[in-house]
């Protein structure tokens, strides 16, 4: 019986990650020459061999490795590495030559490339065999090496072999590429034997490629390098060509394998890694134990195994053993052995023997439509085997043509029904063997059993060809060469070896030489097609009784279509008279037609005509009516009936005579007085002899004429009417509004008409009525030319209603009414400042910019406008102030940070005060941060922390930009931008390198002028040295509730949504509540509260002036709680005037004024 084979152990955890790109800012900035080596760190342990497996969740966490085998997949160059590289070298000035090393000697191979035209550094890739890259087996026995002449501007690239192998023998190529420029270099090393090499084993050698023919011999492969390397999709093909049968389980037991192993105070000897046994096979495991009173326990896959006969245990001395027999696949697992509290673990791989072809394919050859199988068999039932056609791997898929039968150790490929593209070579394989043969499908004698007969059709009956052939084959149909195609009028049926044409409905153009051609065959079945058709009038495009109508004086040429195999003779005669093909009167004949001319038709030309075709199937005649027509008379001169501002009426007779034809109606046209050109007015005929023509300029003369209209033609244009003009009465006027009001007078204002005309605008006319009467006074006896008039000598408490009119040529217009009563008493209008909604927060602008900020307010009569500044008046030398009646305007022509403050504004009218404040804030670009300190450096990491600048810029600290610099070149590169917090890590420096920091601070306008960097360098050492992790006590979040954020004093529009807002924080979650004036708000439909990330938001819908008041927001958990409030005031409630207005007892008003006024100083 075998003895298992003993796999090495290996250290790695996982797969080293590809080695990273070099950046040119960081490695191309040194003088002289930048080395850059990729070597991964390995362990002093010597071993051999190592298995690489698929770095597990995309992550490969850098360990020691030892020495991998990644001499294997080399073969043969490919045909285009063979050339001459001398022909195609565009990159090197020096090439890799081939060498000799010998068994744990070293080896150095350099390639060289000019720099000279290159903007950056090339792409260089080493390469062993046709595909193995030699970038991810860098390590102990293999370094690369890239450096930089800056004075000779050459690149070097050296690859080192350090203690060869002899496996490491064997072809090697390096490219170089550098955008469209591509070189390649191929060379050999020889390793010869030396007297100290010792034999290796390697665990891979259960994982080869299982030869299927013998007699050859392959190169070794690594397939875990493979399997890494390779599409996911192709894992299933590797593994089943390499003879993995449980891939995903083999790739995570090795993970397990490579785990380092720790020293056991129980066992002084353990388990081997791994174990390796044929199936069939006895496997031993043995241990030796420091003491041998402790109790044992042995485990498969965490199960306690028993002995039986299968599992056999022995003792000698200290030694434990456990014997398994005949091993199967379900002993392939993984097994430990427990002594008191140590374990010691290892993994059994069983390994199934290949399989074999025992009998091979044989060559076949059929005919197209028989059933075709290709049978062999091997060496064991339900093997799996996989079949190939011409190389292409076949599916088992029900929807393939191909179907795949096994039978124990049969396996047979069943084709249907064979077709002629199925000619091919057939292969089948398994991981210990294949077999090909060939097969060969040819077309069958093919025999006419009915040929196609010649046919006479009539015209529009059926076509039906008919043939019979030995075979079911598909085929073609021509028509005199050309190849017909299936249509809806076109019928092809095939049923069997029977084909068959048909089309339905034979035409003219059917006839011809018809002929089959059978696919596959060189050979054609022929027939001819004759059409016959009687002689046919086609009299469809006549008229009623093949009446033709022509206008006097013109030619006529009727052209009847005819038809007819063989073409017909024609005939033409008017009574017993025959039409020559000469004279005003004649007949020309065509091959599918006859046409009747009349040259300059005249009235004695009308009558029938007859025409009469022959052919020897048969006649056919017909009568054709002939009558000349001519156009009406013009109508008389139309009349203008009324005249509008853009339109008119205009009525006319028919004309006198119709020309023979009814009339069908009339075109109109006009024109300017003053203009020759004359315009339709109606591209439709109008039956009526009325018409309104529209869309006319204002004030401009016209004149208008009528076309009448029949079957021939349209008459000659009437005489033109006598000229009008169309004129029209403005609009109403516009935006009537009360502009002031006295004890005894109203003044009215308004703007113009939007639409005036062409008779212009001659003024305005005033009216007024008493409240409860309908007798209009005119204000103004003549017209005003004015927007603006005073009504005087009104009575003082009454109420008027008030109109408008515009006046011109054409009359009045309609009258523009005032909407409600006017009370004639002067009316006290409260100031009120209308502060713009973005005015009330913080009005934030850059130093430098403009300030341009216009507020309107009201307030009558006489409002008095002031300005302060932090209390104090404003200086007009820095700060001008423009004030109008409306509104008030604060301009900083270039602003400053001083003048940043809180601006008071102030409008007075008589004893009425109204406020505002508004808050300017101007910001500038931040100072740098303070004192920036290097706290820690480790590995290739350093941590740096400063403090915020002393200069914030007047607008908050947005973030901080760190930048480093190697103190070789001191060049800036940005590695954080947008940073919030006062330390950062800064990762990933490379090893060997001294570097500088500065940090910039950043707010709403920008980065600080200048940066503060450390005084020191941090140097990243390359040794690296073991980073101890701090010990941190458990933070504790528990926190009472406290608002980062509070409420903010609010003023609010009537009618339109508000929304207070805070923030706040604590852990537990606190519980929110709302309250109004300290009374809690529940269930309110006029309320909405949301609470999302810690910001609490109150939205009050459409509020009053009676949602104003005092609204806080209360935050309670366990461990405490906190209140914030905030005044709210709603604005644009009902005024003094507008309750005056509706009719409220002024007692009543003046109580709600005063109680609005109290609020407001309240608030403030």
């Amino acid at each position: 019986m075998p003895e298992p084979t003993k796999k090495d152990e290996t250290e790695n955890e996982s797969a080293p990650p590809p080695p990273e790109k070099t950046t040119p800012q960081e490695g191309g900035n040194e003088k002289g020459k930048d080395v850059v080596i990729r070597e991964m760190t390995s362990s002093s342990d010597e071993d051999d061999t190592s298995v690489s497996t698929p770095p597990a969740d995309g992550m490969s966490k850098p360990a020691e490795r030892k020495d991998s085998v990644w001499s294997l997949g080399e073969g043969a160059p490919e045909e285009s590495e063979k050339r001459d590289d001398t022909q195609r070298s565009t990159l090197f000035i020096e090439k890799p030559q081939s060498g000799t090393v010998s068994v744990g000697g070293n080896i150095t191979f350099i390639a060289k490339v000019e720099a000279k035209d290159l903007l950056r550094k090339p792409n260089v890739k080493w390469f062993k065999g046709k595909w193995m890259d030699l970038a991810s087996k860098a390590g102990k026995h293999l370094q690369l090496k890239e450096s930089f002449e800056r004075h000779t501007k050459i690149h070097t690239f050296e690859m080192q072999i350090i203690k060869a192998k002899e496996n490491y023998a064997g072809n090697y190529r390096c490219e170089v590429s550098y955008k469209d420029k591509f070189d390649s270099c191929s060379f050999d090393l020889e390793v010869t034997e030396s007297s100290q090499a010792a034999p290796s084993i390697d665990i891979r050698s259960a994982f080869k490629r299982r030869e299927i023919k013998p007699q050859e011999e392959e190169p070794e492969v690594d397939v875990w390098e493979l399997l890494k390397n390779a599409n996911p999709s192709e894992y299933e093909k590797i593994a089943f060509q390499y003879g993995i049968t449980d891939l995903r389980g083999m790739l995570k037991r090795l993970k397990r394998m490579r785990r380092e192993v720790k020293k056991s105070a129980a066992f002084a000897k353990g388990l081997d890694p791994a174990y390796q046994v044929d199936k069939g096979g006895k496997v031993r495991f043995m241990v030796e134990l420091a003491d041998p009173t402790v109790e044992l326990k042995w485990y498969k896959n965490g199960q306690e195994i028993r002995p039986s006969a299968k599992y056999i245990f022995e003792h000698k001395g200290n030694q434990r053993i456990l014997f398994i027999n005949n091993c199967t696949m379900t002993d392939d697992a993984r097994y430990y052995v427990t002594a008191g509290d140590e374990k010691c673990s290892t993994e059994l791989f069983v390994r199934d023997p290949p399989i074999l072809v025992t009998k091979g394919l044989e060559d076949t050859s059929t005919y197209v439509g028989e059933r075709v199988e290709l049978s062999c068999e091997v060496s064991e039932d339900d093997a799996n085997v996989k079949w190939f056609r011409n190389g292409v791997e076949l599916s088992n898929d029900p929807k393939s043509r191909y179907r795949i039968k096994v039978e124990g150790k049969k396996h047979t490929l069943i084709i249907e029904e064979a077709a002629k593209n199925d000619t091919a070579t057939y292969s089948v394989m398994t991981t210990g063997g294949q077999s090909e043969a060939k097969l060969s499908v040819d077309l069958r004698p093919l025999k006419i059993s009915l040929a196609l007969e010649d046919q006479t059709v009539r015209l529009g009956q059926e076509i039906h060809l008919k043939c019979e052939i030995s075979e079911n084959v598909e085929g073609k149909w021509y028509k005199n060469g050309q190849l017909i195609e299936a249509s809806d009028r076109v019928k092809l049926y095939h049923k069997g070896r029977i084909h068959r044409f048909i089309i339905p409905v034979s035409a003219v153009d059917d006839e011809g030489e018809y002929m089959f051609v059978p696919d596959a065959y060189n050979i054609n079945i022929p027939c001819k097609v004759h059409i016959v058709d009687p002689p046919k009038l086609h009299l469809d495009g006549l008229g009623e009784n093949n009446t033709v109508t022509v206008v006097a004086g013109n030619k006529l040429r009727l052209e009847i279509p005819i038809s007819g195999e063989p073409p017909p003779k024609v005939f033409w005669s008017r009574g017993d008279k025959m039409v020559t093909d000469s004279g005003r009167i004649r007949a020309e004949t065509y091959p599918d037609s006859s046409c009747l001319v009349i040259d300059a038709a005249e009235r004695d030309d009308s009558g029938p005509f007859r025409i009469t075709l022959k052919n020897e199937a048969g006649e056919d005649t017909a009568l054709i009516n002939i009558k000349v027509v001519d156009v009406p008379d013009p109508p008389q001169a139309p009349n203008v009936t009324e005249v509008g501002e853009d339109w008119c009426i205009m009525t006319w007779e028919p004309p006198a005579n119709d020309g023979g034809s009814p009339i069908l109606g009339y075109f109109i046209e006009r024109k300017k007085k003053q203009s020759s050109r004359w315009m339709r007015l109606n591209f439709e005929l109008c039956k009526e002899t009325t018409f309104e023509p529209k869309k006319m300029i204002e004030g401009v003369a016209y004149e208008v004429r009528v076309f009448a209209v029949n079957a021939i033609g349209m008459s000659k244009p009437s005489m033109p009417s006598k000229s009008f003009v169309p004129l029209a009465v403005t609009s109403p006027p516009t935006l009537l509004a009360v502009d002031t009001v006295t004890d005894t007078t109203v003044t009215m204002k308004w703007r113009p008409p939007d639409q005036i005309g062409a008779a212009g605008l001659d003024g305005y006319v005033v009216e007024y009525c008493f409240e409860g009467t309908d007798e209009w006074i005119v204000a103004n006896p003549e017209l005003t030319d004015k927007t603006k008039f005073t009504i005087s000598g009104l009575p003082t408490g009454s109420k008027i209603l008030v109109r408008v009119k515009a006046v011109n040529a054409a009359g009045e217009s309609e009258p523009k009414y005032y909407p409600q009563p006017i009370l004639v008493k002067e009316v006290i209008e409260p100031p009120k400042i209308r502060l713009p909604r973005h005015l009330k927060q913080t009005y934030t602008r850059r130093v430098g910019e403009t300030v341009n900020l216009v507020i309107p307010f009201q307030g009558k009569p006489r409002a008095k406008v002031s300005w302060e500044k932090n209390g104090s008046p404003i200086d007009k030398n820095e700060i001008n102030i423009r004030n109008t009646e409306n509104d008030t305007i604060i301009f900083i022509r270039k602003a400053e940070r001083g003048h940043s403050g809180e601006y008071n504004m102030k409008v007075e009218v008589e004893n009425l005060v109204d406020k505002a404040t508004i808050d300017i804030q101007i910001v500038d670009r931040p100072g740098p941060p303070e004192v920036v300190t290097i706290e820690d450096v480790w590995g290739e990491n350093v941590n740096l922390s400063w403090k915020p600048p002393k200069d914030d810029g007047n607008a908050a600290i947005t973030g901080y930009t760190i930048q480093k610099a190697d103190k070789k070149s001191m060049e800036w590169f940005t590695v954080i931008e947008h940073y919030h917090r006062t330390s950062a890590t800064i990762n990933e420096l490379v090893i060997g390198n001294e570097y500088y920091f500065r940090i910039f601070a950043e707010n709403m306008c920008g980065l600080s002028e200048d940066a503060t960097m450390t005084k020191e360098s941090a140097l990243i050492a390359k040794d690296g040295k073991v980073y101890k992790y701090p010990v941190y006590d458990d933070f504790d979040f528990s926190e009472r509730p406290l608002f980062t954020q509070p409420l903010v004093n609010t003023f609010a529009v009537a009618g339109y949504n508000a929304t207070l807002n805070c923030s706040v924080r604590g852990n537990p979650k606190p519980k929110i509540t709302w309250m109004k004036n300290k009374v809690l708000i529940m269930n309110d439909p006029r309320y909405r509260m949301f609470s999302n990330q810690g910001v609490c938001t109150l939205e009050i819908r459409k509020p009053s002036p009676y949602d104003g008041g005092t609204y806080s927001c209360r935050a309670v958990n366990e461990l405490g709680e906190a209140e914030v409030e905030c005044k709210l005031e709603v604005r644009g409630g009902l005024s003094f005037f507008r309750l005056l207005m509706d009719g409220v007892p002024p007692h009543i008003i003046d109580s709600y004024m005063r109680e609005v006024q109290g609020d407001k100083t309240e608030g403030k």
